[in-house]
């Protein structure tokens, strides 16, 4: 029989995804499954991007432009430009998501044996993304006891080797919900500059900031115009996750001219998706004031009810839809699985992802679980009932 890779072998499964099967077969047997496992909003996608899609006149569904259609990147440009970020059309490319944005960032900035420095936790598929291009993921531990803040300076200065070639970051963080002060951020823009790396920030969770914070992003940041990428979705923003509409923003014009024959090779982003995006950008401002006001309010509630249950410490995210939360369990894991697989109450139960899969540290996170707060109040609150007593009984 043929053999399969190395980079095959090696590639990581997703902790978000993993346990699927085994919430497939609780519905199977009559069991309601409450998914906290995957960021997938419940708030509805704004009309306008449905009906640019459900009203259009195209009679010949053709490929878009590589780079995205000039149209959508001046209009995506304009937007940018009211949040204090100063691009044009030609600093984006439109990509089939978030995802592709990375690949195409990674390809065009490292060579197989590279290494990229991530503060962990960190969004799982970023070990996808490193493995599928020969990359060395180097971690920076944050932890839960200080809110999973960024670590010293001086610990990311002891990782640099010749071998390193950016700084990525998740700002607000996935699956951390922790939102990067504008005092950090200037420690990185330091750091990136003095060692000439790249400073990647991965800001598809930029509108969700809470309790009046504001989200500072890298390309506001003077001084950075060949050395920041940015990374974006509006999978998150618009509720719009099947779209697969992302792309990257960077003033560096070799960078760019580089991520453009990525984009060349797979020919162009979907047509319909990017008809969709362009119609969300007229959304109202009321849009994410509602939709903020409902997360934090969500965020509230799940803080507030973790908090209840003896032996579970949660950190205090300030962004995105996502919280850390650490077990009184040895293996989060087999607990993820077995509330799945052997427990219900009343027909109900939940599904989390085990947070060892965002780390890339050896037997970091085993304890903890990711938690997204997609669902409304009361939903959330009844699942937090069903892991208190899944907990009581797993000890048991």
């Amino acid at each position: 029989m043929p053999s399969i890779s190395l980079k095959g072998n090696a590639m990581p499964q997703s902790p978000i995804r993993k346990l699927v099967p085994f919430a497939e077969a609780a519905k199977k047997n009559g069991t309601k499954v409450f998914h906290l496992n995957i960021g997938q909003p419940d708030i509805k996608t704004p009309q306008v991007a449905l009906d640019a899609v459900k009203n259009n006149a195209i009679e010949v569904l053709s490929y878009a432009r590589s780079e995205g259609s000039e149209v959508y990147r001046e209009k995506l440009a304009a937007y940018y430009n009211q949040h204090d970020i100063a691009v044009g059309a030609n600093n984006i490319i439109a990509t089939t998501g978030g995802s592709e944005a990375l690949l195409f960032t990674i390809g065009s900035i490292t060579d197989p044996g590279d290494e990229i420095i991530i503060p962990e936790p960190f969004y799982a598929n970023y070990n996808g993304f490193s493995t599928a291009s020969g990359v060395k993921v180097v971690p920076v531990i944050s932890k839960i006891e200080d809110n999973f803040a960024l670590p010293a300076i001086e610990e990311f200065e002891k990782l640099i080797t010749p071998k390193t070639k950016a700084i990525l970051i998740c700002n607000p963080g996935n699956p951390t919900g922790y939102l990067y002060s504008q005092e950090e951020i200037e420690k990185l823009k330091q750091i990136v500059l003095k060692h000439d790396l790249f400073l990647i920030a991965d800001e598809v969770y930029r509108e969700f900031a809470y309790d009046g914070e504001k989200h500072n992003s890298v390309m506001a940041l003077e001084g950075l115009e060949n050395h920041a990428i940015m990374i974006d979705s509006v999978s998150k923003r618009y509720s719009m996750c099947g779209a697969r509409i992302g792309c990257i923003v960077s003033k560096n014009n070799e960078f760019i001219n580089t991520a453009i024959k990525f984009a060349q090779a797979r020919l162009s982003p979907p047509t319909y998706a990017l008809l969709a995006s362009e119609a969300a950008l007229d959304t109202p401002q009321s849009y994410f004031n509602e939709v903020i006001e409902e997360y934090q309010d969500r965020r509230n509630t799940l803080i507030e009810e973790l908090n209840k249950i003896e032996g579970v410490r949660v950190a205090n995210p300030k962004g995105a839809f996502y919280c850390i939360a650490e077990l009184p369990v040895e293996d989060a894991e087999d607990f993820a699985q077995w509330i799945l697989e052997k427990f219900n109450d009343r027909n109900e139960t939940v599904m989390v992802a085990p947070a060892g899969g965002f780390y890339s540290t050896p037997g970091e996170g085993k304890n903890q679980v990711r938690i997204a707060y997609v669902l409304n109040k009361q939903d959330l609150i009844r699942c937090v009932e069903i892991l208190k007593n899944a907990l009581t009984a797993y000890k048991q």
